[in-house]
């Protein structure tokens, strides 16, 4: 049984038993379960209200101790006498959101807590016209307020309640149980189940208000005047056949107010048995769950569909082609699929910023479903990448004269926010054939030939053609492998010293992840990184490698092994991202290394979004003892600017420059301006890439601080790193001789 069928069948009980005038302790009983579904974890208490004696004394009940139920007995009535005391004193509801902090709860804190109690939600019960009967508490066993949906349940809960406890007076039962009910906030009506016509004999006033009738349009007609056109006719059957058989049932059916309005219903119907066992009247419960319902579709709204542009999501897309893939092939047809990715984008998006380049795809949504038409499945894969579905083919000019017409169509200016902007795609197409059984396939030779696409320009559509796209599809694999690959621990960290150029003293280490991967071996980051970058999966990755790295570093220095900084490459995706300065300063926490002892390296790509941000962010993470250095520095625009600007600490040289810089004085002078230009900032410089003894001497002489390369050492796994010794080789003396 499904939880919201377990609140409807307790909730019909309730109503039940006030309905068939049980005991007030089966009823009352009856509520607490109903409560304990909706409210988990709560324990519900109900306190009658002596107006003589002007206490309050709790109905005895399993849920409780004996001590504490002996404990709550006429109780006084009054300011600030716990919560039950102070709701039934000031008529409203009164909240302790920690009862070992409240001062009202004073006199019977102790009772409380030896209880295991830390909350009281106390309600006054009172009838509909003010007459208080009682209280009832929702107590916890740790502190907590309510939800506005739980107040407004409590809300309910006290009108029910009320029901019950005006039942139990005798000398004003029928005239209190009828204020009760048109105290509650759920449409009630009662029916005449000896008419053939069952016309209603009673409706409450959230009756009439739920339907926007009076009551004297109500009485004497039968409820089935909310039916309209679109009303379900099965739901009506299975009413009619219920009320036939003088048996329960309940149903969910569209319903009109008088306005015309449409409502969704949710009917809870009761027979109703006079002393002879004769059924007399059917009591009908009915609440607007409209809303409910509204938001249900709203969930799977946006389960299904991209909610930037409104079209099918990825996976809509997938089920809809796994669809028209098995009826194609049961029918012995073909279908085809296009995959398109927006040519420069990327350049839009990252140049007149994001809120433009949502607005380009939005535009580009709308132009796609005017070419393409109802007849296909157009949908959104993820960032500029669309798909189309073709469900039914005659042959390739089908799939041909699409792409020709979409590439026509996106070749016009697209209007965003009153700028004229171009855009122009790159198609893939793949269709299903005797060779494709699965429909993934399809999808993925669309995607084949769109890389193909790329390739010869852009702008452009291409067929998929088979082995002339193997290395294309190696890639696609490797890139679903991403996916697996982090939570199945493939991934692993190696470690390259960087060395004081003179003494040839370990300086630090950087990390490098590498991808060990169970068919292919160890796979170069040349391949994987840019895949990770394409789809995502950079920032799993990256995150991944910061937390490693810093656990592992911090095991070196318990161990007493030697205390270098680590430097961690930082991808501009995940510098940018919101949280990543908490997500820094958490791992340091978690791992417990020191923030002097890490190092972030970044490129000069963290600036796409504005110079202003990443500075802040470098400022901040400097301010907490991180520290920063430019890497890949020389290769980028605007780099000298970066040095004045960036409140970093260390600057990389990229290894193009080291490679020249023994035979073009250009590369040369190039280095000898950075280095020189660097100090005088105070700032430390790192040269990449020496693999020779004369690299080592020509940066040593020209003042690199560290250099890194295999002449000292490749990358190591941490046990390698922990066994080398303080000093690698390095040239005893810097070679003399002149700058260029």
């Amino acid at each position: 049984m499904n939880t919201e069928h377990s609140q409807m069948a307790a909730q019909q009980r309730v109503h039940e038993l006030i309905a068939q005038h049980a005991p007030l302790e089966t009823t009352l009983d009856a509520i607490a379960d109903w409560l304990a579904i909706l409210l988990p974890g709560a324990t519900v208490a109900f306190m009658r209200y002596d107006a003589r004696r002007c206490t309050l004394s709790l109905l005895p009940n399993r849920r409780f101790s004996p001590a504490f139920i002996e404990r709550l007995q006429e109780v006084r009535v009054g300011p600030g006498v716990a919560s039950f005391g102070s709701a039934a004193f000031e008529r409203r509801p009164v909240v302790s959101e920690d009862i070992a902090r409240d001062p009202r709860w004073e006199a019977f804190r102790d009772a409380a807590l030896a209880e295991g109690f830390r909350a009281c939600w106390s309600n006054p019960v009172m009838t509909a016209d003010g007459q208080l009967l009682g209280t009832f508490g929702t107590y916890y066993r740790t502190p907590r307020k309510p939800t506005p949906a739980s107040e407004r349940l409590l809300l309910q809960a006290a009108a029910l309640i009320a029901l019950a406890l005006v039942r139990d007076r005798q000398e004003h039962r029928l005239h209190l149980l009828e204020r009760g009910v048109e105290a509650s906030p759920i449409g009630i009506v009662m029916a005449e189940a000896t008419n053939p016509d069952h016309p209603i004999v009673y409706a409450n006033r959230a009756f009439c208000a739920l339907s926007g009738y009076p009551l004297e349009e109500v009485l004497g007609r039968n409820c089935r005047f909310l039916q309209g056109a679109d009303t379900e006719r099965d739901q009506v059957a299975r009413i009619r056949a219920a009320v036939a058989d003088q048996r329960e049932i309940e149903a969910t059916l569209l319903n009109y107010r008088k306005d015309g309005t449409p409502f969704w219903n949710r009917l809870s119907i009761s027979p109703v048995f006079d002393a002879a066992g004769r059924c007399s009247h059917f009591i009908g419960f009915q609440q607007d769950i409209t809303e409910q319902r509204q938001q249900a579709e709203r969930l799977r709204y946006q389960a299904s569909h991209d909610l930037l542009t409104g079209l099918a999501n990825r996976g809509t897309f997938d089920d809809r082609l796994a669809k028209a893939f098995a009826a194609a092939k049961a029918q012995g047809r073909r279908l085809a699929v296009l995959h398109l990715d927006l040519d420069g984008f990327k350049s839009i998006n990252d140049g007149l910023g994001p809120h433009i380049g949502n607005r380009m795809l939005v535009a580009v949504a709308r132009r796609l479903e005017a070419l393409i038409g109802p007849a296909h499945i157009l949908a959104r894969l993820v960032s500029d990448e669309f798909a189309v579905l073709l469900p039914s083919i005659d042959g390739c000019p089908d799939a041909t004269a699409l792409a020709e017409r979409l590439l026509e169509g996106l070749a016009a200016p697209l209007e965003v926010e009153g700028q004229p902007l171009h855009i122009s795609s790159s198609i893939g197409i793949a269709c299903s054939g005797d060779d494709t059984d699965h429909p993934h396939e399809v999808l993925q030779r669309a995607d084949l030939a769109l890389e193909e696409a790329k390739r010869q320009g852009r702008n452009t559509w291409q067929w998929y053609r088979g082995r002339q796209v193997e290395q294309a599809l190696g890639d696609v694999l490797l890139r679903n492998d991403l996916h697996t690959a982090l939570s199945d621990d493939q991934f692993e960290l190696l470690y390259q010293p960087m060395v004081e150029a003179l003494s040839g003293r370990i300086g630090g280490v950087e990390a490098l992840v590498r991808w060990r991967h169970p068919q292919r071996g160890l796979v170069s980051p040349e391949a994987f990184i840019p895949l990770a970058e394409h789809s995502g999966q950079i920032i799993p990755l990256g995150r991944w490698v910061l937390r490693q790295a810093c656990r592992e570093m911090a095991e070196l220095h318990a161990r007493g092994g030697r205390t270098v900084p680590v430097a961690v490459n930082i991808s501009s995706l995940q510098f940018r991202r919101d949280g990543f300065l908490d997500e820094v300063l958490g791992i340091l926490t978690e791992t417990g290394l020191p923030p002097a002892l890490l190092e972030l390296e970044v490129t000069e790509s963290v600036l796409l979004d504005g110079a202003e941000l990443a500075i802040e962010l470098i400022d901040t993470l400097r301010g907490h003892g991180v520290r920063v250095a430019l890497d890949d520095f020389g290769t980028g625009f605007s780099s000298l600017s970066y040095l004045r600007d960036l409140p970093i600490d260390k600057v990389k040289l990229d290894r193009s420059f080291i490679c020249d810089t023994l035979h073009n004085p250009r590369s040369a002078a190039i280095v000898q301006g950075i280095i020189t230009m660097a100090h005088h900032m105070g700032l430390v410089v790192v040269a990449e890439g020496i693999e020779t003894v004369e690299q080592q001497q020509e940066l040593a002489r020209r003042g690199a601080d560290l250099l890194q390369g295999y002449l000292f050492s490749r990358p190591l796994p941490l046990a390698g790193l922990a066994a080398l010794p303080e000093r690698l080789p390095a040239a005893t003396s810097s070679p003399s001789g002149s700058d260029p």
